[in-house]
Protein backbone atom coordinates (compact mmCIF):
# COMPACT_ATOMS: atom_id res chain seq x y z
CA UNK A 1 0.00 0.00 0.00
CA UNK A 2 1.42 3.33 -0.99
CA UNK A 3 1.58 6.48 1.42
CA UNK A 4 -0.23 9.51 1.01
CA UNK A 5 0.13 12.43 2.74
CA UNK A 6 -2.10 15.50 3.19
CA UNK A 7 -0.26 19.14 3.87
CA UNK A 8 -2.15 22.01 6.30
CA UNK A 9 0.38 24.76 7.23
CA UNK A 10 -0.86 28.02 8.54
CA UNK A 11 0.87 31.23 9.86
CA UNK A 12 -0.63 33.50 12.29
CA UNK A 13 0.56 37.19 12.82
CA UNK A 14 -1.44 39.69 15.08
CA UNK A 15 0.22 43.08 15.87
CA UNK A 16 -1.28 46.36 17.85
CA UNK A 17 0.96 48.97 17.75
CA UNK A 18 -0.29 51.53 20.67
CA UNK A 19 0.63 55.23 20.94
CA UNK A 20 -0.60 57.51 24.28
CA UNK A 21 0.27 61.08 23.90
CA UNK A 22 -1.58 63.22 26.33
CA UNK A 23 -5.20 62.26 26.98
CA UNK A 24 -5.46 60.02 23.34
CA UNK A 25 -4.76 57.40 22.48
CA UNK A 26 -3.97 55.92 19.33
CA UNK A 27 -4.05 52.05 17.98
CA UNK A 28 -3.45 50.28 14.65
CA UNK A 29 -3.91 46.06 14.28
CA UNK A 30 -2.33 44.32 11.66
CA UNK A 31 -3.50 40.79 11.20
CA UNK A 32 -1.98 38.95 8.42
CA UNK A 33 -2.51 34.83 7.76
CA UNK A 34 -1.30 32.63 5.05
CA UNK A 35 -2.53 29.20 4.51
CA UNK A 36 -0.98 26.13 2.66
CA UNK A 37 -2.71 23.14 2.00
CA UNK A 38 -1.28 20.32 -0.26
CA UNK A 39 -3.29 17.30 -1.47
CA UNK A 40 -1.10 14.21 -1.79
CA UNK A 41 0.48 13.81 -5.09
CA UNK A 42 3.35 16.01 -7.03
CA UNK A 43 1.50 18.77 -8.66
CA UNK A 44 0.49 22.28 -8.15
CA UNK A 45 -0.40 22.44 -4.28
CA UNK A 46 0.45 18.88 -3.51
CA UNK A 47 3.59 17.20 -2.02
CA UNK A 48 3.83 13.47 -1.13
CA UNK A 49 7.29 13.53 0.82
CA UNK A 50 7.98 15.07 4.31
CA UNK A 51 10.98 14.44 6.21
CA UNK A 52 11.37 15.69 9.63
CA UNK A 53 14.07 15.26 12.09
CA UNK A 54 15.73 17.31 15.12
CA UNK A 55 19.37 16.85 15.36
CA UNK A 56 22.42 17.80 17.53
CA UNK A 57 25.22 19.83 15.03
CA UNK A 58 28.56 19.52 16.84
CA UNK A 59 30.42 22.59 17.65
CA UNK A 60 31.40 23.97 14.31
CA UNK A 61 30.24 21.43 12.69
CA UNK A 62 27.98 20.46 9.71
CA UNK A 63 24.82 18.71 8.85
CA UNK A 64 24.74 17.38 5.01
CA UNK A 65 20.87 16.41 4.39
CA UNK A 66 20.98 14.02 0.71
CA UNK A 67 17.77 15.17 -0.71
CA UNK A 68 17.69 12.72 -3.18
CA UNK A 69 18.31 9.20 -0.75
CA UNK A 70 19.91 9.24 2.40
CA UNK A 71 16.84 11.21 4.45
CA UNK A 72 14.71 8.59 6.00
CA UNK A 73 11.17 9.22 6.56
CA UNK A 74 8.96 8.49 10.22
CA UNK A 75 8.66 5.04 8.98
CA UNK A 76 12.54 4.42 8.12
CA UNK A 77 12.21 4.60 4.60
CA UNK A 78 14.26 6.30 2.18
CA UNK A 79 13.04 9.84 0.74
CA UNK A 80 13.87 10.63 -2.86
CA UNK A 81 12.78 14.33 -2.89
CA UNK A 82 12.48 15.37 -7.00
CA UNK A 83 10.83 18.92 -5.82
CA UNK A 84 10.71 20.91 -2.45
CA UNK A 85 7.50 22.81 -1.54
CA UNK A 86 8.90 23.84 1.84
CA UNK A 87 11.50 24.28 4.29
CA UNK A 88 11.04 24.98 8.08
CA UNK A 89 14.31 25.23 10.30
CA UNK A 90 13.46 25.67 13.98
CA UNK A 91 16.77 26.23 15.91
CA UNK A 92 16.32 25.22 19.59
CA UNK A 93 16.04 28.47 22.01
CA UNK A 94 18.55 26.85 24.30
CA UNK A 95 21.03 27.17 21.38
CA UNK A 96 24.10 29.96 22.27
CA UNK A 97 25.15 29.94 18.11
CA UNK A 98 23.24 30.35 15.05
CA UNK A 99 22.53 28.07 12.45
CA UNK A 100 23.19 28.52 8.96
CA UNK A 101 21.08 26.99 5.92
CA UNK A 102 22.39 26.85 2.21
CA UNK A 103 23.60 24.42 0.21
CA UNK A 104 26.84 22.63 0.47
CA UNK A 105 30.44 23.03 -1.13
CA UNK A 106 29.81 19.78 -3.39
CA UNK A 107 26.67 19.14 -5.30
CA UNK A 108 24.92 21.94 -3.44
CA UNK A 109 20.76 22.05 -3.34
CA UNK A 110 20.29 25.32 -5.31
CA UNK A 111 16.04 25.70 -3.90
CA UNK A 112 15.76 29.07 -3.00
CA UNK A 113 19.16 30.08 -2.73
CA UNK A 114 19.82 31.95 -6.25
CA UNK A 115 22.93 30.36 -7.15
CA UNK A 116 25.64 27.34 -6.47
CA UNK A 117 27.59 30.03 -4.78
CA UNK A 118 25.12 30.08 -2.05
CA UNK A 119 26.68 27.68 0.33
CA UNK A 120 25.74 27.68 4.07
CA UNK A 121 29.16 29.32 3.86
CA UNK A 122 29.55 31.73 1.66
CA UNK A 123 26.19 34.70 0.71
CA UNK A 124 23.59 34.87 0.04
CA UNK A 125 23.03 31.33 2.42
CA UNK A 126 20.46 32.34 5.40
CA UNK A 127 21.52 32.70 8.96
CA UNK A 128 18.81 31.62 11.91
CA UNK A 129 19.18 32.94 15.34
CA UNK A 130 18.55 30.56 18.46
CA UNK A 131 14.94 30.19 18.91
CA UNK A 132 14.19 31.72 15.60
CA UNK A 133 12.08 30.32 12.51
CA UNK A 134 13.41 30.27 8.64
CA UNK A 135 9.73 29.04 6.41
CA UNK A 136 10.52 28.84 2.74
CA UNK A 137 7.53 27.47 0.93
CA UNK A 138 6.57 27.21 -2.64
CA UNK A 139 3.33 25.89 -3.62
CA UNK A 140 3.80 25.90 -7.16
CA UNK A 141 4.17 22.79 -9.52
CA UNK A 142 7.99 23.34 -10.28
CA UNK A 143 8.85 24.08 -6.31
CA UNK A 144 12.67 23.94 -5.99
CA UNK A 145 14.18 21.13 -8.10
CA UNK A 146 16.58 18.73 -6.38
CA UNK A 147 18.72 17.03 -8.84
CA UNK A 148 20.35 13.87 -7.84
CA UNK A 149 24.20 13.29 -7.17
CA UNK A 150 24.94 17.08 -8.49
CA UNK A 151 22.23 19.79 -6.80
CA UNK A 152 20.90 17.64 -3.69
CA UNK A 153 23.18 18.34 -0.35
CA UNK A 154 21.45 21.43 2.02
CA UNK A 155 23.70 22.13 4.59
CA UNK A 156 23.00 23.43 8.35
CA UNK A 157 26.22 24.62 9.97
CA UNK A 158 26.83 25.30 13.41
CA UNK A 159 27.65 29.12 13.19
CA UNK A 160 30.79 28.80 15.57
CA UNK A 161 32.30 27.02 18.18
CA UNK A 162 32.55 26.19 21.70
CA UNK A 163 28.87 24.45 22.06
CA UNK A 164 26.57 22.40 19.55
CA UNK A 165 23.47 23.48 18.73
CA UNK A 166 19.82 21.63 18.47
CA UNK A 167 17.73 22.06 15.41
CA UNK A 168 14.85 20.72 14.15
CA UNK A 169 14.61 20.74 10.22
CA UNK A 170 11.37 19.64 8.50
CA UNK A 171 11.14 19.69 4.58
CA UNK A 172 7.90 18.96 2.16
CA UNK A 173 8.04 18.36 -1.27
CA UNK A 174 7.58 15.46 -3.92
CA UNK A 175 8.62 12.62 -5.40
CA UNK A 176 8.10 13.68 -9.26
Amino acid sequence: MAATLTTKFSLNLEALLALTTGPNAVTGNIAQSYLASWASGVGAAQADKIYAETRTIAASGTASLDLAGSLLDIFGTAITFARIKAIIVMPDALNTNDVIVGGAAANPFIGPFIDAAATALAQPAIKVKPGGLLINANVDATAWVVTPATGDILLLTNAAGGTSVAVTTILIGASA
